[in-house]
């Protein structure tokens, strides 16, 4: 008489080896994402230099207005956000919108990663691109200003990461559903209307009231101010900021899942 067992497999088991798998293959594609980060060397000096320049320019005129005391206190918190939009909407956007364009992504589509999973993996390299942007930044501000920071830097963090989220997921959502060429040109739109009317190199109240009153809705004016009160003022809590940002992170990062394609 043959005898018959029954294997029993432990349901939340089973979840757990679903979700560790989940960690692992995000983690693989991260270190993907940085390798081929790595390999983009003249889209990474760009995004590294210019955010730089921009400091050190304007930094050294005297036409931008001066917080306690000094321009680079003014300056800096915009420039971080110009660099957090540079690398998330506009590098990553654009270098993602090419992967789908060789078919790239097409061949990610095939593997068990799925689509969350590649943003979270997309998102985390960025962030690490991110943390050479704000050392850099912040060197060049100390030793050539002497800057150092007035308020909270646990915010400022906060904020940088909601922000990198936040423009990461908007360079993806227009990478996953435009053609290439699209991407090109609206991020690098995009992050010129964000240049000018963001309040980092030029303050709100210069621009005119009607452009002024809309940019506060837009999530970079939130970045950049929510920076500018993190890290110039420790009383202040930039609680409107924080909302505009959230509101726009959620959505988008919405979207993106939602309408990411691989090819």
């Amino acid at each position: 008489m043959a005898v018959q067992t029954q294997k029993h497999i432990n349901p939340s088991a089973a979840g757990s080896n679903r979700a560790a798998s989940s960690l692992r293959q995000v983690l693989q594609q991260t270190k993907y994402e940085l390798l081929l980060t790595s390999r983009r060397g003249e889209n990474v000096l760009v995004t590294l230099i210019i955010p730089v320049m921009l400091l050190v320019f304007f930094a050294s005129l005297n036409i931008v207005p001066g917080v306690k005391g000094s321009a680079v206190n003014f300056l800096l918190p915009g420039v971080l956000a110009v660099a957090i939009i540079a690398a998330g909407m506009v590098n990553l956007g654009i270098a993602t919108a090419y992967e789908r364009y060789y078919g790239v992504l097409k061949r990610l589509g095939s593997s068990p990663l799925s689509r969350g999973g590649l943003i979270v993996a997309k998102v985390i390299s960025i962030l690490a691109l991110e943390l050479v942007q704000v050392i850099l930044l912040v060197g060049v501000a100390v030793l050539l200003y002497g800057w150092h920071p007035l308020g909270s830097l646990p915010l400022a963090l906060l904020f940088i990461i909601l922000g990198t989220i936040t423009f990461s997921a908007l360079g993806l959502a227009m990478a996953g559903a435009l053609r290439a060429e699209l991407t090109l040109a609206g991020a690098n739109g995009l992050f010129l209307l964000f240049l000018l009317i963001g309040g980092g190199i030029l303050p709100l109240d210069h621009l005119p009231a009607p452009i002024a009153a809309i940019s506060r809705f837009l999530p970079a004016t939130a970045l950049t101010q929510a920076l500018q009160s993190t890290l110039t003022d420790s009383n202040a809590f930039p609680g409107f900021q924080l909302l505009i940002l959230a509101i726009w992170a959620v959505v988008i990062l919405l979207v993106a899942i939602r309408t990411f394609k691989w090819e």
